[in-house]
């Protein structure tokens, strides 16, 4: 698989778990460690580990597996598919790291959650003219 298509295979998998801020960094041309970073942000420590669980489990159904993976804080891991390196931080580790600033002469691309919305009725549902119907009264004997 090529590495432009890796990483957004795993920038769309990280959104399958709520992932926030999630950012296609292009490192070619500026480093060879690797063609492209892919960050994105969890609220918490469970949250990185279903975002982690989730890529691993679908670059697996793909054929492709991580060739490293660091976990050595619970508030940023990384997996390593050698061209495409994903970087999935909590919320707070991922300021204080800053790899978009860091890395700040790379393209970078945001990628969201293309889920389809479902767009409110913007017209009132239109009434009948017609009067309805009126019943006989019928008297009692």
């Amino acid at each position: 698989m090529k590495s432009p298509v890796l990483a957004r295979a795993v920038a769309r998998l990280t959104l399958t778990k709520k992932a926030g801020d999630v950012v296609i960094m292009d490192l070619r041309g500026l480093t060879s460690m690797a063609d492209f970073f892919v960050l994105c942000s969890a609220e918490s420590d469970v949250q990185i580990r279903a975002i982690m669980d989730a890529v691993e489990g679908g670059m697996e159904e793909k054929g492709v597996n991580a060739w490293h993976r660091e976990s050595g804080s619970p508030h940023w891991v990384l997996l390593d598919y050698v061209d495409v390196v994903l970087h999935i931080f909590h919320t707070s580790t991922r300021t204080f790291y800053n790899l978009e600033k860091l890395w700040g002469d790379a393209k970078a691309v945001r990628v969201n959650d293309d889920a389809p919305v479902r767009k409110p009725r913007t017209t009132k549902p239109k009434r009948s003219t017609a009067r309805p119907a009126t019943r006989k009264r019928v008297k009692a004997s």
